[in-house]
């Protein structure tokens, strides 16, 4: 297939900036995958979609507060770094991003320059580039303060490229889903900012098993597709980690006929990632570069929540494994139709 045909046309205004007033106060289009046919509803209505027995797939990783802004001893010249994953146990050596990164020489020495959202005084903290790689990212060390003194007083929340606004407190917490326990990603598992602990208390009184994978999320996630056939793109690779419990659980969940959710496109590539082609999952645990897209179709999850996804995106080629792309660009539509909010912080909608 194409790379255009996964294109569309969404107007700006539509898309969120900023996250609902009310965590879990979104829409949701519910499609489903076989008529194609939609129905618009509130997020919380996702109750209704499931029945006991069935299991919840959750990604529980946790981001980290991975923006960091500087400037450069030797000239005062602004830079920022992206971490993007440590090279030693304590976090003190990171591979990163940076940028300008044709000015950020090997040897350079940034002073990080304090958010200012806490009334603490910041500790001194440096960094130094102890490596330029080929791929344009760089390995750097962190000086003078630790990793935690690093994400407490010059940590910013890597919010989405396309979000061209600085990020404030309450970013730290709504850029988080309420499960997250895993930190590591630089982007949140979108499709779970919708839930809240009174919404998973529900699920789970309906009688719902719900289990967890990790997948630290990557800058990758926001690359574009470049090449004009889908399969000539070359997919990032994520840690993920998938257990033996959340195996167990969705594999029970299959043999008895109950469905499994996916809560987000990142469980769907740590779950397919880690099943064998007749459909058993099976415990995983390391980097994944698993490129889902049409005409491949996913083996284990039966729903997938999902928020909507920029055009030509990889996560919009994931979905539509799930989906024929006919019946996903239809949803699309009928979404900008109805004026839902598009992105991390929009509304969503739900695979079925």
């Amino acid at each position: 297939m194409r790379t255009s045909d996964f294109d569309y046309a969404l107007p700006e205004n539509l898309i969120a900036y900023q996250p609902p007033e009310i965590r879990g106060d979104s829409k949701m289009l519910v499609l489903d995958r076989h008529s194609g046919k939609t129905d618009i509803r509130r997020f919380h209505d996702i109750v209704d979609y499931l029945s006991p027995g069935d299991v919840m797939v959750l990604n529980d990783t946790k981001v980290i507060k991975a923006r960091l802004l500087g400037r450069k001893k030797d000239t005062g010249g602004r830079v920022e770094f992206l971490l993007v994953s440590p090279l030693n146990d304590n976090r003190s050596l990171w591979t990163a991003m940076g940028k300008p990164a044709k000015r950020i020489p090997e040897g350079a020495e940034i002073e990080l320059l304090p958010t200012g959202f806490t009334s603490d005084p910041p500790p001194k903290a440096s960094i130094i580039v102890t490596q330029k790689n080929r791929d344009g990212s760089f390995e750097i060390k962190l000086q003078h303060a630790s990793f935690d003194e690093v994400s407490i007083f010059f940590g910013h929340t890597p919010l989405p490229p396309y979000i061209k606004r600085p990020d404030i407190p309450e970013d730290s917490e709504r850029y988080q889903t309420v499960y997250a326990e895993r930190p590591g990603a630089v982007a949140a598992p979108t499709a779970g900012l919708h839930f809240t602990k009174d919404t998973l208390k529900e699920i789970e009184a309906k009688g719902v098993s719900t289990v967890s994978v990790t997948l630290h999320i990557g800058p990758g996630t926001f690359q574009p597709v470049k090449a004009s056939k889908i399969e000539d793109h070359a997919m990032h690779s994520e840690f993920r980690i998938v257990s033996q419990k959340t195996a167990d659980a969705v594999n029970f969940a299959k043999q008895r006929g109950n469905k499994v959710l996916a809560v987000g496109t990142t469980v769907v590539r740590a779950l397919e990632s880690a099943a064998t082609p007749d459909g058993v999952v099976f415990p995983a645990m390391g980097e994944t570069a698993i490129f889902l897209r049409p005409p491949m179709r996913t083996k284990i999850p039966d729903m997938l929540l999902t928020n909507f996804h920029l055009p030509k995106s990889t996560l919009l080629m994931l979905t539509a494994t799930l989906a024929p792309l006919e019946h996903i660009l239809d949803a699309y539509r009928e979404a900008i139709n109805a004026g839902l909010r598009f992105h991390s912080y929009g509304d969503c909608m739900l695979i079925k």
